[in-house]
């Protein structure tokens, strides 16, 4: 809806106010979403009419739209539901917690259960949180002073609460003048007019008894006379004047104005750009010099107001055919012109294995041998086809859980995994984007070689992402998605924000496609029911309604043609990709060919801009069936269009940068962004270290037992609120002062193992230091519960992955205790391990548990029946002396299938299902003390006892950067300090914390100039990373 649209309802809303149409003026006010009107809630409120209260309020938000709507939908529900209690009406009591309060529990069980509690209570008001409730009048006032808050807080509601400055009688005023205007229009105006209606333009009748047509509606006004010549009205018509005979028409208004409306000047009639977008859709037109408007008249015209079609909508782009527009692309300035098939690619030159079903590819804009990939399961995946090698690859994983709506949080708790529908780069090739079967979308920027970053994660659609596209809006770069919730969205590229919503589809949307043509930017969409409708980028409706007919097609190979047509990806059934090419692409394959250089030394030229330089100025235009046509047109690295023969490879420069490689060493501050936790408590040694799920807190256990929480807040030099370097957290701690302490009664803390684990929604921690095993509510750190007193003591702890109340328990005894929260109950008991047990992870792929223990070994258990499925000893360096206790660690990668090892002796990786070990590396002089996986999996961060940080690349586990101590830690000779633990960012690729035996914590970061950890070391004779197996990592270990 248009501005002007907005302010006409604004008019409404003040003249029905006016006529005291009282409950018309709030249903249009909720209908609207324009103004919400504090005072209405606040009697609502107050009068306890919670039915209104949250039918109002549904205009205007809905309960999972983000945390302060979650805040006042549950406020809302709780007073409800409590003076129901006070009423002793237990059934009503019961329906509120059904009906309306359970939607909460997904979010917070355990407050779920204690209002339930409140049932079995004669007087909830023994409950201690609740014993300072008053009446029902007191307490209504208290929660509206809080409701208050919470909405003036809510980003949905800015600019919603303050009714606009408008004179008394405003919408009366325009009609007035537009009727007063339309008089003067008159061929024949009568000096006492008899206007009876506004349904129709005004005319005076002409002398003879015919009437005029209305001058709004006549094409042909080019001799409009000047309007000072016309006389004024009279005072026969409904409208009486203020002052005869001023031509005012006041009557209709309770307070006419004082002042006549100034005569205006000929010209056009309404407001009207100088040109009109939507009539330029099909032929441009050069208006008349004479009266350079009246040709395009826009949305608030009186002209286009009385069309039965849409706003805007013109008579010839109502007859618009579809798809007459030329395919364009960046950086050419004229279209495509079609080929003989003889320049059609037909020699099928790769063969791509994905290991999974494709369903969606697109090639890179610029680098025209790199292939995007999306499948069945989730995954994508960048591949070099010219060294046939995969670069870079992701599965399927939500970012950030918890600013999900609800529904797809529990649409995942049902089923985590998710189908790539669309994959697509960005016109400059920084960034791509892929739209996955449930409610996501994902952003990535790619920096080339194997440095894929995440960069927007979009709560895009309810259901199904259909199809993604990129344009350039107003030269900024912005995100296409439509859906199963059969509307069109446009996100902005570089925040994720939302900018237009388009509606308007009967039926799910299952193709968009932005174009332009001489400047104009629009949108076509198609729907599963074969309609196809047009949109231009100003929330007025559809200019194009066509009906296509509907063909599905339900089971086709998934292609797609190289930008310039001499290459094309052909997906197969056996879950790969085979690429054909014609002349031209043959000669690419073959000058990139792994024979003649090492793989992927294209592909890992630096990219030709970065994000956010891109120059180009238009959007992808995409055909149905993943949805590019052939084009022949040869656009090499550099932008300019010449011979492909006349293109080199750029080989030898990488050839050079091989031979010259080396380790990244950083043992200067300068040279690398530290910063040490703030803390005023004691420091004891840190011996568990997580971040939040969020990203915006660090959770550290120390050795005695204690907790301690670091956030980092929401401002102008931290606007994501997340974990960073460049600025200090905040020591957390409750107003009542309590800490987070575990029980180590009749403990000897030289022999417990402490560990803990952090709930998916970040709302509790489960913990133990040898003692009983302690739930902790994470915003007001009391214990909830305690559960399992040794021995045996706990010494690890995880969460099932899919049921929070199901926890897997890591014993002294060296067993393994599956027990259920809920019910306080073990249902299963393994032993297999013969020391304790010191590592747990859980696969949803494979469906296993994998355990590690003290013993260095490895056991994987089957989830379905606990049944042991494996087991193997770790490959322990021989001559190496170790701790008889020392601690075996596991971690799952990314894919689910591949699990990183880590011993005090190595890291290692091994394939789950077959506890084979695919690569090792052995530490050759000091113990490594703990590692774990970046947040993407690309990376492994591993700490040491000499105090170093390592960075290795996970796929092939080659060290690529070392962060020696005195890069971050003070000198102080008298002390040896080092890290215990690491812990890696959730969401930032290349940031990780590492726990000190000081007590200390640091957050490490690259600096901003490089972006990343130093360089991956280059494959070494020829073999791609993953390809190296463990024989390789221990030669490595050894030079």
């Amino acid at each position: 809806m248009t501005s002007l649209s907005r302010e006409l309802v604004f008019l409404i809303l003040q003249f029905l106010d006016e006529e005291k149409f009282k409950e018309t003026v709030h249903k249009l006010e909720k209908e609207s979403g324009f103004f919400f009107n504090m005072r209405y809630f606040e009697d609502s409120v107050t009068n306890g009419e919670w039915d209104e209260v949250e039918k109002y309020l549904s205009g205007f938000t809905k309960v999972d739209d983000n945390r302060y709507s979650m805040k006042i939908f549950f406020e809302i529900r709780k007073q409800k539901y409590l003076e129901a209690l006070d009423r002793h009406d237990q059934a009503k009591a019961v329906e509120i917690l059904v009906k309306d309060l359970k939607v909460f529990s997904t979010f917070n069980e355990e407050l779920f259960k204690e209002i339930t509690l409140l049932l079995t209570l004669q007087n909830f008001r023994e409950n201690e949180q609740l014993s300072k409730y008053g009446d029902t009048k007191s307490a209504r006032a208290i929660m509206l002073v809080e409701l208050k808050k919470l909405i003036e807080a809510n980003p949905l509601f800015r600019e919603k609460l303050q009714f606009p400055s408008l004179k008394n009688s405003r919408l009366r005023t325009l009609i007035n003048q537009s009727l007063n205007w339309q008089h003067q229009l008159c061929k024949n105006p009568k000096p006492n007019p008899d206007i009876k209606t506004l349904f129709v333009d005004h005319a005076c009748g002409q002398p003879n008894g015919a009437r005029a047509p209305s001058p709004v509606a006549n094409p042909i006004i080019g001799s409009m006379p000047k309007v000072g010549g016309f006389p004024p009205i009279g005072a026969h018509g409904p409208f009486q004047p203020a002052q005869a005979p001023i031509a005012s028409l006041g009557g209709w208004m309770t307070n006419p104005p004082s002042m006549p409306h100034q005569a205006i000047s000929g010209g056009p009639i309404g407001l009207s750009p100088p040109t009109n977008a939507a009539s330029m859709l099909k032929h441009p037109r050069t208006p008349p010099a004479s009266n350079a408007a009246l040709d395009y008249q826009t949305a608030d015209s009186e002209h286009v107001l009385k069309r039965p079609r849409p706003f805007g909508m013109s008579e010839e782009v109502n007859n618009l055919p579809v798809n007459i527009f030329p395919v364009t692309y960046p950086g050419q300035s004229h279209a495509h012109s079609l080929h003989s098939s003889d320049d059609l690619p037909k020699t099928v030159v790769v063969n791509l294995n994905q290991g999974s079903a494709v369903k969606s590819m697109d090639f890179h804009p610029v680098q025209q041998t790199l292939l995007l990939v999306g499948t069945n399961i989730g995954d994508i995946a960048i591949w070099e086809i010219g060294g046939r090698e995969r670069l870079a690859f992701k599965n399927f994983k939500v970012w950030e859980i918890g600013n999900c709506s609800m529904t797809l949080q529990a649409s995942l708790a049902n089923e985590y995994t998710a189908t790539v529908n669309r994959v697509m780069w960005s016109p400059d090739g920084n960034l791509l984007g892929v739209a996955y079967s449930k409610h996501i979308v994902h952003l990535y920027s790619y920096h080339g070689g194997d440095d894929l970053r995440n960069h927007l994660e979009i709560d895009a659609h309810v259901g199904n992402v259909s199809d993604l596209a990129f344009s350039h809006p107003n030269k900024q770069l912005c995100i296409i998605t439509c859906g199963e919730d059969k509307a069109i969205k446009v996100w902005d590229a570089a925040t994720g924000s939302k900018q237009y919503t388009f509606e308007g589809h009967e039926a799910p949307v299952y193709s968009v496609c932005p174009h332009y043509k001489e400047s104009i930017q629009f949108i076509f969409a198609t729907a599963v029911d074969g309609k196809i409708k047009a949109w231009l980028y100003d929330n007025m409706g559809s200019r194009v309604d066509y009906d296509a007919p509907v063909w599905w097609i339900t089971t086709s190979p998934c292609i797609r043609f190289s930008k310039e047509g001499t290459l094309l990806a052909v997906s197969t059934s056996e879950n790969g990709v085979k690429i054909l090419a014609n002349a031209d692409g043959v000669r690419l394959i073959r000058a990139l060919d792994p024979s003649r250089g090492p793989p992927g030394a294209v592909a890992k030229a630096p990219m030709i801009s970065t994000y956010g330089a891109s120059s180009s100025t238009a959007g992808t235009s995409i055909s149905i069936a993943d949805r590019t046509a052939p084009v022949t047109a040869i656009v090499q690295l550099n932008g300019d269009n010449r011979n492909l023969q006349d293109t080199k490879p750029r080989i030898p420069d990488e050839l050079e940068k091989s031979k010259i490689w080396k380790l990244t060493e950083i043992s200067e501050p300068a040279q690398v962004r530290s910063s040490r936790l703030p803390d005023n408590q004691l420091s004891v040694r840190i011996i568990r270290l997580m971040y939040t799920n969020s990203g915006g807190a660090i959770l550290a256990l120390a050795y005695n037992a204690v907790h301690k929480l670091w956030k980092w807040q929401r401002n102008e030099r931290n606007v994501t609120g997340k974990a960073s370097t460049a600025v200090p957290p905040q020591l957390w701690q409750p107003s009542s002062g309590i800490l987070m302490t575990n029980d180590i009664s009749d403990t000897n803390p030289e022999e417990a193992v402490p560990c803990f684990a952090l709930s998916k929604n970040d709302s509790y921690v489960m913990s133990a230091s040898g003692g009983k095993i302690s739930l902790f509510n994470m915003m007001t750190f009391k214990t909830m519960t305690t559960f399992m007193p040794p021995p045996p003591a706990a010494t690890f702890l995880a969460f099932h992955p899919q049921d929070n109340n199901i926890i897997a328990i890591g014993m002294e005894d060296s067993s393994i205790q599956i027990y259920n929260v809920r019910v306080d109950e073990v249902k299963s008991k393994l032993k297999g391990h013969q020391k304790r047990v010191t590592g747990l992870a859980f696969s949803s792929v494979l469906n296993v548990l994998v355990s590690s223990g003290a013993d260095a070994q490895l056991c994987v258990w089957s989830m379905d029946g606990w049944e042991k499925k494996a087991s193997k000893f770790l490959q322990i360096p021989s001559g190496r002396a170790i701790n008889p206790l020392a601690q075996t660690r596991v971690q799952f990668h990314q894919d689910q299938t591949h699990l990183l090892v880590v011993h005090e002796t190595q890291i290692a990786i091994y394939e789950a299902s077959k506890l084979e070990c695919v690569k090792q590396w052995v530490s050759p002089n000091f113990a490594v003390t703990d590692a774990t996986y970046s947040c993407d999996s690309q990376s492994i961060f591993a700490s040491f006892d000499d105090g170093s940080v390592s960075i290795f690349t996970a796929a092939a586990l080659k060290l690529r950067c070392r962060v020696n101590p005195a890069a971050y830690l003070p000198s102080n000779p008298s002390s040896r300090v080092y890290p215990l633990v690491v812990a890696a960012h959730p969401s930032e690729s290349n940031q990780c914390a590492v726990g000190l035996t000081d007590g200390g914590v640091y957050v490490l970061e690259p600096l901003e100039s490089e972006g990343k950890w130093g360089t991956p070391p280059p494959n070494e004779n020829g073999v791609a990373p993953g390809m190296s197996s463990a024989a390789t990592g221990l030669d490595q270990a050894s030079r």
